[in-house]
């Protein structure tokens, strides 16, 4: 039998109707094969046809809740990883992270010339309400309270025009930071983060941060990123679509892993051996090895690599990175498990002398450039459209 011409990336996207991108995430989330040669990427046209006809038949809902499953697929016109390579429309992640500011890759992203930060009254109101929480607050607590506040004086922060998105986007990733800290006035993001966090200066420091939150700003669907996502479809302001996110973001398997890996990481700092200390984090977490394993990569997240790698070449982290290695060891001579970015982000703060959780405030403003991004994106679709029809499953009715 004649094998049937393979299909090219562009001829299997038309046929299922997507953009390459949204072909590519099939690929990333095993739901397409392909092969590829030095001429691009194959598809097998029978596959393509088969998966096509399961796309038009909407599932079965199944009777129990499966875990792990996603509800949907949306498309995305940010962020996707093909070949174990991030990528933010097309250009490598880690091309950027070493090459760029956090602030030029987000004006590129947003198509805006410059980033406004608040005004000082704003900007006052937002460490007043911060510093009301007192020393007991978390970071995270602080960033939601800063936004509450960034929010309330804002007078157009309901105007629906999208416009807005992103102006208010500028006021956050500018402000957040400057907020977190009581004196400096707000500038670029990363050394502003890094003083607030650090509580001082460092050239190399800052560049590392800036890395970190470029790696960060946006990876496949998180939990975080569709709740931005479902809060844009009902047209909330940018301010209501960040805090959505950020309900969701703080929780110990998303946003805040790095915490579990920082404490790994110092104990193994702190002269005690990998293995009693990986055992002992294992036990106290439930939640696996702290700062390993990412289901997107078949060779490790990335994003660790990058980070890490740009870590190691600075001074004065032989201690941390020995620590790291000798983690990274001891986990590779039990399972397959790699180290993900909740690794690299404990790596880094914990050499910048930051808390457990600063790893997470880390996270968190780099990725609001990619939950405002999502934002504009679902603005540009049919209001409500993420409002999923719920089931009975509860108790008959009683006879």
């Amino acid at each position: 039998m004649t094998a049937l011409p393979r299909l090219t990336a562009a001829e299997a996207a038309a046929r299922l109707g997507v953009k390459p991108e949204s072909l590519y995430a099939y690929v990333s989330r095993g739901l397409l094969s392909r092969e590829r040669d030095a001429a691009g990427s194959w598809f097998d046209p029978l596959e393509v046809e088969a998966f096509a006809g399961r796309r038009r038949r909407p599932p079965v809902a199944p009777r129990g809740a499966t875990p792990g499953t996603p509800l949907m697929v949306l498309d995305t016109r940010l962020a996707h990883v093909e070949d174990d390579v991030l990528l933010y429309r097309e250009r490598s992640a880690a091309r950027l992270a070493r090459e760029q500011t956090f602030e030029d890759v987000v004006r590129w992203l947003w198509g805006m010339s410059e980033l406004r930060p608040p005004d000082a009254d704003d900007l006052q109101l937002a460490r007043r309400s911060v510093a009301s929480l007192g020393d007991a607050a978390r970071p995270l607590d602080r960033l939601v309270a800063a936004v509450t506040a960034l929010a309330a004086a804002d007078p157009l922060r309901d105007d629906p025009a999208p416009e807005h998105l992103t102006r208010i986007g500028a006021r956050l990733l500018t402000g957040l930071p400057a907020a977190l800290q009581p004196t400096r006035p707000p500038g670029p993001v990363a050394p502003t983060l890094w003083r607030a966090l650090g509580g001082h200066d460092d050239a190399e420091g800052e560049r590392l941060l800036d890395a970190a939150l470029i790696l960060v700003i946006d990876h496949d669907l998180a939990v975080s990123t569709l709740a931005a996502r479902v809060a844009a479809s009902a047209r909330a302001s940018g301010y209501g679509v960040v805090t959505a996110a950020l309900g969701a973001f703080d929780a110990p398997l998303h946003g805040t892993a790095s915490r579990a890996a920082w404490q790994l990481l110092r104990t193994v700092r702190d002269g005690e051996p990998a293995a009693p200390a990986i055992a002992r984090a294992v036990r106290d977490g439930g939640r696996g090895i702290p700062g390993f394993g990412q289901s997107l990569y078949a060779d490790g997240d990335m994003r660790a690599a990058v980070l890490l790698d740009l870590l190691r070449r600075r001074p004065a982290t032989a201690e941390v990175m020995s620590a790291v290695d000798a983690v990274t060891a001891e986990v590779s001579r039990r399972t397959d498990s790699r180290a993900n970015v909740d690794l690299a982000l404990a790596a880094l703060t914990l050499w910048a002398g930051m808390t457990a959780d600063a790893g997470g405030v880390v996270f968190a403003v780099g990725r609001i450039a990619g939950w405002i991004s999502h934002a504009r994106d679902e603005y540009d679709e049919r209001p409500l459209r993420l409002r999923p029809r719920g089931r009975y499953a509860g108790p008959p009715a009683a006879e």
